[in-house]
């Protein structure tokens, strides 16, 4: 391996899945503020919070899950709500 190419802050992280609190413990290099206690040898670890992972994931479970966490359903509902409200004025208007 070349030297001075690899990260510093290479350590052992809690990664936890959020949608159903599924935990691992691995490698990593991802910054976070957050921190959280391993049930196998009660140490104290970074956390590092994922959506999604393979526990949750729709290929690996083989069922269908959707994980909004942007919101993205419910500003595209409010966006054609008013379209459609604007539609239906237009036609009571036209009457």
């Amino acid at each position: 391996m070349k030297k001075g190419i690899h990260p510093e802050n290479y350590r052992f992280c809690v990664f936890k899945d959020m949608s159903n609190d599924y935990t691992f413990l691995t490698k990593s290099c991802a910054e976070t503020k957050d921190t959280a206690v391993w049930e196998g040898d009660g140490k104290e670890y970074p956390l590092i919070k994922l959506d999604i992972s393979h526990m949750s994931h729709p290929f690996y479970t083989g069922k269908m899950k959707f994980v909004d966490t942007a919101g993205r359903i419910d500003k595209f509902r409010t966006k054609y709500a008013k379209k459609d409200a604007k539609k239906e004025e237009t036609k009571e208007e036209g009457k």
